[in-house]
């Protein structure tokens, strides 16, 4: 009798255990399952970087958008947005497959694939039009580039500016060899407010100009495209012919996300100035709220110019930049636009 007591109550506690066990299996998951659900969304994205050409600013609010408005995730792309720690990195970065893609400039892309054979070819047009102008102070009393001559000019020595203020001189009518450059590195705000330079050229009129009228100067510039330049892109979207060919689907992704972005940005540039700013690198490059305002105005005509597509590619203006590049002496051969270009839909 005992033994049949002590079974039925045996009994009863494994029946009151495993009732615990399944009550607690149902309960636990409830965190479980939501961690699992997270864990298989997140395992659902297609991992994507993107290393931008500088410090984030305004050019780039559009990705800020799209990740923080979950553009990126509705097209199933979990995206890392990355800066450089040298100027070349975007280039020689995505060229390796470091990056899935980088943003970049236009001549540089020409130059590295035509004398280095780097393999990276231009997706998408970021902006189409160049933000290199050649800038001074109006008390210089500068009235085109021809006044240039036996006057003073900063660069960050970089080739193509010389190209640039070469072709934009002499277009003019000026004498190129009657200009003194100088190497002033990036301090080309600088160079000109203490005189040390006329004026310089490598200056971008989003970011530069709008730093100097903010200190109260009066700025005047002179576009490279009004004096025999081609209208290039100042900055395209590049990835390597490898990636390119692996991730054609994500890459694609990537850009339904950020063309989404772009036109949030379109119609409301404060809201995305102040998403750029919450992302904004503060310990190595602080924004500005003003001058970055001042950017966008300059930036959103030239991301779409005469009705052109946010990101649309012509064929045509890359072999004209390309031939300029080439007849400038910066390339010794004209690589194949179809090997320097890729197309999204």
């Amino acid at each position: 009798m005992m033994n049949k007591v002590f079974g039925t109550i045996l009994g009863f506690i494994l029946v009151l255990l495993l009732a615990a066990c399944a009550n607690g299996r149902e309960n636990l998951p409830e965190e479980s399952k939501d961690t699992a659900g997270e864990e298989s969304i997140s395992q659902e994205l297609t991992e994507v970087s993107i290393m931008l050409d500088w410090f984030p600013n305004a050019v780039h609010s559009y990705l800020y958008v799209a990740q923080e408005k979950g553009y990126f995730e509705e097209e199933g792309v979990k995206v890392d947005i990355q800066f450089p720690a040298n100027a070349t990195d975007p280039l020689n970065l995505a060229a390796a497959g470091k990056v899935t893609l980088a943003l970049y400039y236009q001549p540089d892309v020409i130059m590295a694939r035509a004398n280095e054979g780097v393999p990276v070819k231009s997706l998408a047009s970021i902006v189409r039009s160049p933000l290199n102008h050649i800038v001074f102070l109006e008390d210089k009393k500068i009235k085109s580039p021809k006044d240039l001559e036996e006057k003073t000019v900063g660069y960050p020595g970089i080739q193509l500016n010389e190209a640039l203020l070469k072709t934009m001189v002499e277009h003019d009518y000026g004498d190129f060899s009657k200009v003194e450059m100088i190497d002033v590195g990036f301090e080309l705000n600088s160079a000109i407010i203490t005189g040390n330079t006329d004026a310089v050229i490598g200056a971008f009129i989003n970011h530069e100009v709008p730093v100097l009228e903010q200190k109260a100067y009066d700025v005047n510039s002179f576009n490279p495209v009004d004096y025999g330049v081609p209208e290039y892109n100042e900055i395209v979207l590049i990835t390597s012919d490898e990636t390119w060919k692996e991730e054609k689907e994500a890459i694609q992704s990537f850009w339904n996300a950020a063309e989404k972005g772009f036109a949030f940005m379109k119609e409301n540039p404060n809201e995305a100035l102040e998403i750029l700013l919450n992302n904004q690198d503060e310990a190595n490059f602080p924004l500005d709220e003003e001058v970055e305002k001042q950017s966008l105005k300059v930036l959103l005509p030239k991301m779409e110019v005469g009705g052109t597509v946010f990101g649309s590619q012509d064929e045509e203006k890359w072999k004209e930049v390309r031939d300029w590049i080439y007849n400038a002496g910066l390339i010794e051969s004209k690589p194949e636009v179809s090997e320097m270009i890729g197309h999204l839909e």
